[in-house]
């Protein structure tokens, strides 16, 4: 018949000797299998003339109680294990149940669960056939091709060169290792560089169970999809993107990287831009990646009503460190489309922004850094809908551009410099401080007793250098604020007289140079006794020296049709002991102890921890030497729990604490047995002796209504409950000495429910017209989440500016809102799954737009993702103005 038939040992010869076999019988029998295996399978290999070919097969002892191995397919994913690959790459290895020679036909097949492996890639299928004459390689029922990197190719028909390389699919569906997906029902591989898919699909979405007849959630369906592996790149002819198998989107022509490409030049996905002063508009973003540390990207966005907006960005990853330069320019068709100065930028036509950020790390312990943007306007990048990471925050309008040398090891040292700008309508450039240098250094020593005539504890320096210098003073109404009478813009005040008194100023920001150097040393050591109390005893001393350099001539102007009105450099004397240049210098040493004893106790339901705290601290009844009255970096003041127990409760260098002070209180935990715990911590601040600076004005007022200007200080105290890690509420306040009335109140809670996530804040402070709060201020936010399935969620927030009551009509002119004033509130709602995100959200916010009135901001953004393919986002903006009386809902 011209054929030869050579069965494996194992599947075609009997597994015993007889129908009960002994063991002995057994292990012959199994022995002698065996080699008769063996030379059968060397007979038949004799007569194959394949070169490289060795059979591989388990011994028959082993394969005695072995399951034949499974088929692999589509429908039997569980049996994707295949044994380990020949060490020899190069040598293909061949197992299966028989090998078959047809002499006639010249072709050799391996058929039963055929497995063939060949310069790292597996071949498997119900029979793998090799034509000697054509030198191809067919595999035939359940096919499936494991590449090196890991990539599946399944298909019911593979006819492939001899060194698996080139080829045709037939049904083919890949899965490659980044979760994509390719189908077609034929595909043709040329030059191992190309891959033609005709009438493919290509998708992220990984397909639901065993169902691969079902449509994912999205894909793109083509013509002709053309993967050309050398330039990692994906083509698509007569495309349509398919939505639940829906057609959404025609192209005839696109392209995309392959799933494999983290980076690579191309077109990126496209924006939409619609807004009132810009008028609809699209960019294109082309991104070069000219080598493999550096980059750029070009935008070009076209906008109806102000032409083309040019935005370019350079990034590149240094050996230690990263940079990027972005800019972006325009040169506006239609710039009376923005608000007239001082509200806007109506007179500019070149409108545009530089900017740069990166950091180097130049030595172990050394890095260097920058952070800087210029713009050609305070109004370009809102009113372009331009990021930046220089900017601030959200809440403070401003940007900052710095540059800084850090070091760190067993001391740290900082020298930076800032710059401010303010992006506000009602900021004046001016007054923006700019502070440089500005050098931080601090360094922890410990002493050892044995050195030390037993003193031991530990020794730490903190050495402060600062220069800061503004054009034009600040100045600030105590009391009801008052405006600037040209614009209604500024802060302005009539009486430039310092102090207590109301309806006079305070001075926020001096004209000139201040430049001041500040050392702390400070050692302490903790003893504890035999019974458990803990004794710190401390001592210290801060040495402060000042240079004011003040400008007092000049003036920031205003004028308009309401008249004109000035702020004069020259006012800011009295603040200042009417002292124009003048060198300062102090000392103000100290001492003290403090003492904790920590009780503990265990019931039944948990334990528990009390420990009182007491701590008493001497200093001077006044500063040692001369000291000036700037205070330009202790402004901000809160006495709480979190400030009770500190040495010095100022913020800055500017302030210290005089006299003789005593701080007391106490914490107590409750932590639950299953989990969970209680903290409670409070106490009292009483000034002993001396002058108590709280209660001493300087040009700011810092101190006063801070619960710290009476002698007997205010109670502060927080509380945390915490039962589970389903929920947590952290309640804190400060309450008048005489009636324990609330002056200050936080509010934090979250919870956590699963599926239902979500917080609320809460804070109600009371007026403080001595420091420029003229009315309560009070605000009630939440936020809440909710996983709706693996897949969906919702969310949505919003926040009330409680404090629009207590406004009074007469200033503004508006009838009350009641304590529910809308500021701000979103809704949101989105889907993601492995290959898709899609957000849809909406928020409304009121924001004040520098005439005096509120413009109600309301943002429609939605967001799509489609993994592999890109990013879509539409953005629209809504705005109108409305008067304050408009905004209760």
């Amino acid at each position: 018949m011209g054929r030869r038939f050579c069965p494996n040992s194992v599947a075609a010869l009997p597994t015993g000797l007889g129908g009960a076999p002994k063991a002995a019988a057994e292990a012959v029998g199994a022995r002698a299998l065996a080699r008769a295996a063996l030379r059968l399978a060397a007979l038949c290999l004799a007569g194959l003339g394949v070169a490289g070919l060795a059979l591989s097969m388990p011994t028959a002892a082993a394969a005695q109680s072995a399951a034949p191995p499974a088929k692999t397919s589509p429908a039997n994913p569980a049996a994707k294990a295949a044994p380990a690959a020949p060490a020899d790459p190069n040598k293909m290895v061949v197992e299966a149940d028989e090998l078959r020679q047809d002499e006639v036909k010249n072709t050799v097949s391996a058929v039963g669960s055929a497995r063939v492996y060949y310069k790292g890639r597996l071949l498997e299928a119900d029979r793998v056939t090799l034509d000697r004459n054509s030198g191809r390689v067919v595999a035939e029922g359940h096919a499936k091709r494991t590449e090196a990197d890991g990539t599946i190719l399944y298909g019911d028909y593979f006819d492939l060169t001899d060194d698996f390389r080139d080829g045709f699919i037939h049904s083919l569906r890949i899965e490659t290792t980044d979760k994509t997906y390719f189908s077609a029902p034929f595909a043709e591989r040329i030059n191992e560089d190309t891959t033609v898919f005709t009438k493919g699909t290509y998708t992220a979405c990984a397909a639901c169970g065993s169902n691969y007849d079902r449509p994912p959630l999205w894909r793109v369906r083509a013509k002709r999809i053309i993967h050309k592996n050398d330039e990692q790149m994906l083509y698509y002819e007569n495309a349509t993107v398919e939505l639940f198998g829906m057609p959404v989107v025609y192209m005839p022509y696109f392209s995309s990287p392959d799933p494999s490409v983290t980076r690579k030049s191309g077109v990126l996905m496209p924006s939409l831009v619609t807004k009132s002063a810009l008028g609809y508009g699209f960019g294109v973003p082309i991104f070069w990646a000219l080598a493999p540390d550096y980059d750029i990207t070009f935008t070009p966005t076209y906008l109806s009503k102000q032409g083309f907006l040019a935005s370019g960005e350079w990034r590149q990853r240094l050996e230690h460190g990263e940079y990027y330069i972005r800019a972006n320019g325009i040169d506006q068709l239609e710039k009376s489309a923005f608000p007239v100065s001082p509200w806007g930028a109506a007179d500019i036509r070149m409108r545009g922004s530089l900017e740069s950020k990166g950091e180097v790390q130049i030595a172990d312990h050394w890095k260097f850094g920058w952070q800087f943007i210029v713009l050609s306007d305070k109004w370009f990048l809102n009113d372009y809908n331009i990021p930046s990471q220089t900017l601030s925050s959200n809440y403070i309008n401003e940007t900052t551009t710095t540059a800084y040398l850090i070091g760190q090891d067993r001391g740290y040292f900082d020298l930076r410099g800032y710059r401010f700008e303010g992006l506000s309508s009602h900021d004046i450039q001016p007054q923006q401080t700019a502070a440089y240098p500005v050098f931080d250094y601090n360094r922890t020593f410990d002493v050892d007793p044995a050195s030390s005539y037993g003193i031991g504890g530990q020794i730490e320096a903190d050495f402060n250098l600062a220069s800061l210098s503004a054009a034009t003073a600040s100045f600030q109404s105590v009391g009801t604020q008052v405006l600037d009478n040209a614009f209604s813009l500024y802060p302005a005040c009539t009486n430039y007289v310092p102090g207590r008194v109301a309806g006079t100023c305070l001075l926020r920001g001096i004209a000139g140079i201040y430049t001041r150097a500040s050392l702390d040393v400070s050692w302490k050591r903790q003893y504890i006794d035999p019974v458990g109390e803990v004794w710190t005893p401390f001592a210290f001393t801060r040495v402060n020296g000042e240079i004011l350099d003040l400008t007092t001539t000049g003036s920031f102007g205003f004028a308009s049709s309401a008249g004109s009105s000035a702020i004069y450099n020259s006012a800011q004397l009295p603040f200042l002991q009417n002292t124009q240049d003048a060198a300062f210098g102090a000392l103000n040493p100290g001492v003290g102890f403090e003492y904790r004893y920590p009780f503990f106790a265990k019931t039944s339901f948990g334990s528990v921890s009390v420990t009182p705290i007491g701590q008493i601290i001497a200093r001077p009844n006044n500063q040692i030497g001369s000291y000036g009255q700037a205070n330009l970096d202790a402004q901000s003041l809160v006495f709480d729990e979190a400030s009770l127990f500190q040495w010095d409760k100022y913020s800055g260098y500017d302030r210290f604490e005089t006299g003789t002070r005593a701080n007391y209180g106490g914490q107590a935990t409750l932590n639950f047995q299953e989990g969970g715990y209680i903290n409670v911590i409070g106490g009292q601040s009483y000034q002993l002796a001396g002058t108590n600076a709280y209660a001493t004005p300087d040009a700011a007022n810092v101190g006063l209504s801070s619960g710290l200007d009476t002698r007997l200080s205010d109670y502060v105290g927080a509380v945390t409950v915490a039962p589970s890690s389903a929920f947590a509420l952290t309640t804190k306040g400060r309450f008048d000495v005489n009636g324990f009335a609330p002056r200050r109140i936080d509010v934090v809670g979250t919870y956590n429910l699963g599926a239902w996530t979500g917080g609320i804040q809460y804070a109600n402070y009371q007026a403080q017209p001595e420091i420029g709060y003229y009315v309560r201020r009070q605000g009630l936010a939440f936020n809440s989440r909710y996983k709706v399935s693996d897949n969906y969620w919702a969310q949505g927030n919003i926040t009330f500016d409680m404090s629009r009551q207590f406004y009074p009509a007469s200033l503004v002119g508006f009838t009350n809102p009641g304590p529910f004033a809308i500021a701000a509130f979103g809704l949101g709602a989105g889907y993601q799954d492995d290959c898709t995100t899609l957000s849809v959200n909406f928020s409304s916010v009121y924001q004040d737009n520098g005439n005096g009135g509120l413009t109600r901001n309301q943002t429609v953004l939605v967001q799509l993702e489609l993994r592999t393919l890109g990013q879509i986002k539409l953005s629209q903006t809504f705005s109108n103005t409305s008067n304050l009386d408009g905004l209760n809902y």
